[in-house]
């Protein structure tokens, strides 16, 4: 699925260069559950933003479902971005003038499913993660945690073929931490490949092979 090649991230400064991802070689196939772990400013949620094609300044090759990234418009990525992949950020990233559902409902918006098929998948959702009473809410009148459950929700609706997860349970409690790993877990089982960063060792244990990075290069 994913192919990364001499991937390189760097920033021009005063001294030169400083680089944030260093000669990056990696794999992954369809299927996979990976976890990529390493010390704060590693570059672990660098590599995540260009997994997820957010972020397009860096070098080298990659290639998604044979794509080569590196040769694609910002047009043409935006669309492999919304056809296939979905995010849970840490921060969120959720709009602010819109309820929960309203939230829930733009990945589907994207992806040309009629408006009541919509409709029944959010309620199920909804459903699901046990947030049916928040569903007119906006994010400003939800907690951390009740904001982490519909971003990690709203990744999830379209059933995207790639999850890309920035510290998915950081801001749960232990039980709604361990559901949500859970359900990864069930997700990929059923053929959704998982990538996330974490520093908790228990949610590296969900995945099966971890990366580790560190400075900005894989350890080896």
């Amino acid at each position: 699925m994913i192919q990364l090649r001499d991937l390189e991230k760097r920033y021009r400064t005063q001294a030169g260069f400083t680089y944030v991802l260093r000669q990056i070689n990696l794999n992954i196939n369809a299927g996979e559950f990976i976890t990529i772990m390493g010390p704060s400013g590693a570059g672990k949620s660098t590599l995540l933003s260009i997994l997820g094609m957010y972020d397009h300044s860096w070098e080298g090759e990659f290639l998604f479902l044979d794509h080569p990234v590196q040769r694609l418009s910002a047009k043409a990525r935006a669309l492999l971005n919304k056809r296939y992949v979905g995010f849970v950020f840490q921060q969120f990233h959720l709009l602010d003038d819109l309820t929960v559902a309203e939230n829930l409902d733009i990945p589907l918006s994207y992806r040309n499913i009629p408006k009541s098929d919509r409709q029944a998948l959010v309620a199920d959702v909804l459903d699901r993660f046990n947030i049916v009473g928040k569903k007119d809410l906006y994010p400003s009148q939800l907690s951390g945690g009740q904001q982490q459950l519909v971003a990690v929700a709203r990744a999830l609706i379209a059933k995207p073929k790639l999850l890309l997860a920035d510290e998915p349970t950081g801001n749960l409690h232990t039980d709604q931490g361990r559901e949500i790993m859970e359900l990864f877990k069930q997700l990929n089982q059923e053929g959704t490949t998982i990538i996330q960063v974490t520093h908790s060792e228990p949610n590296a244990t969900y995945g099966q092979r971890i990366i580790r990075l560190k400075d900005g290069w894989m350890e080896k």
